[in-house]
């Protein structure tokens, strides 16, 4: 791979491979399940979940001694072992009991593929009667045996009590290595041939080695996401090459994924939705028929019927509630935005809590952070914050309370008040609930702050 993560390690679709191995795994039950750690074991342990026993490979003897090393690990009572290498990251569950269903028939059986470019893999060797015979490694091919396409994948299965008498007997390669698949060339000898499961999808059977099989893969994750999602879902893509979804999303029928739009982590996408072009959403979840474009959403939550964008931004710790409106170059933090809240353009939202129907003017901020602490601005419902308003916190705007455009809002507004100024003081005399329809526009709220 060129780089300082272990290959287990290296990301696809939002997860490190060896993530992707085990959730296949999760899916066989009953199941116990070791990891065998050798090569950067702390770095690989971090990521491994609750639940799955560690087995260490102190010394790179190859996959037969760390067989003998994940054996070592699992209880007494299994009477079949599964092995998968972690690079194996492609193949899926029910892949996986077919291998181990086959075991009714062999003590040792295998997933192979056929491949258009084999190169790099073990070859699966096969008699005259189409039985396999043994798996030879790539670097110990004879020439004649380099045309061959049926590769060996990264699953092999045994029975427990056969294998634990065999694992012993391996004898050590030139380069000093214990093969496991040297084992299928035992059981043939000992007139008991393996068994092959041609995998439906040869992709499944492809080991990560480099930088371009892991880009490949990743095709192959988001292919088959875009799948499941147009033809079991009822999700819309008008140009699904274009439209990447990780594995742990989910969206609802009849929501529209425009391109250029990346789905990631646990995010959740009601129905009815469009989202995109060009929006990531991470972890976030979005109710019923909202429409967000051109914007980056991460741990936020959104209720139904909610527009964003062109080029919002929402942090962690937003919830906006339904029917809000934010236009473009609107940021949110760590805030909820109460119902029916417009912001319509360049204002930023931080350590907030904005009440219903609330109309933010443009260029308006809440001062969180005063250099060592942050602090929070609180906005009661049917509140007008003229355009360019600084809403410095801690302070508190009450219900139907109104600002200036350019006020510097320093002190709690008390209900149905309007301020205007720098620092903003509220107008004598004046009720915006009794103002009239030009007092109510923004231009009027201006005008209050001239005539000071």
């Amino acid at each position: 791979m060129r780089s300082r993560t272990p290959k287990v390690l290296q990301p696809l679709a939002g997860q490190p491979l060896l993530c992707h191995v085990l959730a296949a795994t999760a899916g066989l039950s009953p199941h116990a399940t070791v990891v065998v750690l050798g090569h950067a074991s702390d770095q690989v342990r971090a990521v491994i979940p609750s639940g799955v026993t560690v087995a260490l490979q102190n010394e790179p003897l190859g996959t037969g001694h760390a067989a003998r090393c994940g054996l070592a690990a699992l209880p007494a009572s299994v009477d079949q072992v599964l092995v998968v290498y972690g690079d194996t990251a492609l193949v899926r569950a029910e892949t996986l009991r077919s291998v181990l269903a086959a075991l009714a028939e062999a003590p040792v059986t295998l997933l192979t593929a056929r491949l258009a470019e084999p190169r790099g893999y073990g070859r699966v060797i096969r008699d005259a009667a189409g039985w396999v015979r043994q798996l030879i490694e790539e670097a110990e091919l004879k020439p004649e045996q380099r045309s061959l396409d049926e590769v060996v994948g990264g699953v092999l299965a045994f029975d427990a009590a056969w294998l634990s008498e065999r694992l012993p007997l391996l004898a050590p390669h030139p380069n000093g290595e214990y093969y496991l698949t040297d084992l299928v060339k035992r059981a043939t000898d000992e007139g008991t041939p393996a068994r092959a499961v041609a995998a439906d999808d040869p992709t499944e059977a492809i080991g990560i080695n480099d930088r371009l099989q892991l880009a490949q893969a990743h095709e192959v994750i988001y292919s088959r996401v875009r799948r499941r999602l147009l033809l079991e879902v009822g999700v819309s893509m008008p140009q699904p090459a274009s439209v990447f979804v990780e594995p742990g999303v989910a969206v609802g029928p009849d929501t529209v994924l425009l391109p250029n739009t990346h789905l990631r982590g646990t995010t959740q996408v009601g129905s009815g939705c469009v989202i995109g072009p060009s929006t990531e959403l991470v972890d976030t979840q979005v109710g019923d028929d909202c429409r967000i474009s051109w914007s980056v959403l991460e741990q936020a939550v959104v209720r139904d019927d909610v527009q964003i964008g062109p080029f919002c931004h929402l942090r962690p710790g937003t919830l906006l509630e339904s029917g809000v409106r934010l236009g473009n170059f609107v940021e949110v933090k760590n805030s909820r935005v109460g119902e029916a809240t417009h912001a319509g353009h360049f204002s930023y939202i931080g350590d907030a809590e904005l009440g219903r129907r609330v109309n933010v003017g443009a260029g308006t901020v809440t001062c969180n952070f005063d250099g060592v602490s942050k602090h929070r601005t609180i906005v009661g419902d049917d509140v007008f914050i003229g355009s360019d308003t600084m809403l410095v916190a801690p302070v508190q705007l009450g219900a139907h309370a109104r600002t200036g455009a350019g006020s510097v809002v320093t002190h709690d507004v008390k209900d149905g008040q309007l301020v205007v100024g720098v620092p903003a003081r509220p107008v004598p005399g004046r009720s915006p609930r009794q103002s009239s329809a030009e007092e109510s526009s923004e231009a009027g709220v201006a005008r209050e702050l001239r005539s000071e």
